[in-house]
């Protein structure tokens, strides 16, 4: 395991924070145009998963890890379909651990 870069654990709201650098996420897909991905964060809120063809079925939980690059976007790099069902709220509480009280634990 590579622990030199590591991707941070961020849901939208929390995307912002990290522009330039290495996140990760987990998105429902709820379109798919070309290499662009529109998702539904664990948040509930809209991301724009860029540079990826998935073969992700619409519906389905994939985890993305990227570079931030925008307030809405991620650059992706790794793509892993996680299925049609995940719980988003254990994995928004997460996020919010990860980036909180117990962010030292998570970078």
């Amino acid at each position: 395991m590579d622990t030199s870069s590591p991707a941070v654990f961020v849901n939208a709201e929390l995307l912002p924070l990290y522009v330039g650098r290495k996140v990760r996420a987990v998105v429902q897909v709820i379109g798919l145009d070309g290499g662009v991905v529109t998702g539904k964060s664990v948040d509930e809120q809209q991301l724009i998963i860029k540079g990826c063809s998935p073969s992700v079925p619409v519906m389905n939980y994939m985890e993305v890890i990227g570079i931030a690059d925008g307030n809405q976007s991620i650059r992706a790099e790794i793509l892993t379909d996680f299925g049609n069902t995940f719980d988003t709220h254990s994995y928004n509480q997460l996020c919010l651990l990860a980036n909180g009280e117990f962010k030292g634990l998570f970078l």
